[in-house]
């Protein structure tokens, strides 16, 4: 597993947008999995769940976005896991590294 955290301003529809599309198009077998929208008062949190085949590990690796949005700042957080296919521990995380790589590059190239 890995994780990263980021806080940004701006509008979370047009950052989900942008970081579903560079996830998206960064590898032939990635696909969404999941999206989840709540509103709680002036809050939102918007989830994403996304997959990937690892020819590394011959295996499927998944990545979740989280975003609480209130008032124009956006609070990220992003979750790797899968890729190996150790009984009962981690031998690889070359998916999970990769998929990460992904994301932090979608976060950190939003402008809001």
């Amino acid at each position: 597993m890995s994780y990263y955290e980021q806080r940004l301003a701006g509008d979370a529809d047009a950052f989900v947008a942008h970081v579903e599309e560079r996830i998206l198009s960064g590898s032939v077998s990635a696909n969404s999995e999941a999206a989840v929208d709540h509103r709680l008062g002036d809050a939102r949190m918007l989830m994403r769940v996304f997959e990937r085949y690892s020819a590394f590990s011959g295996s499927r690796v998944s990545l979740s976005l989280s975003v609480l949005a209130v008032a124009g700042e956006l609070s990220v957080a992003v979750v790797t896991s899968g890729g190996s296919r150790a009984v009962f521990w981690k031998v690889d995380t070359v998916g999970e590294s990769t998929f990460m790589g992904r994301a932090i590059e979608a976060v950190e190239s939003f402008s809001g």
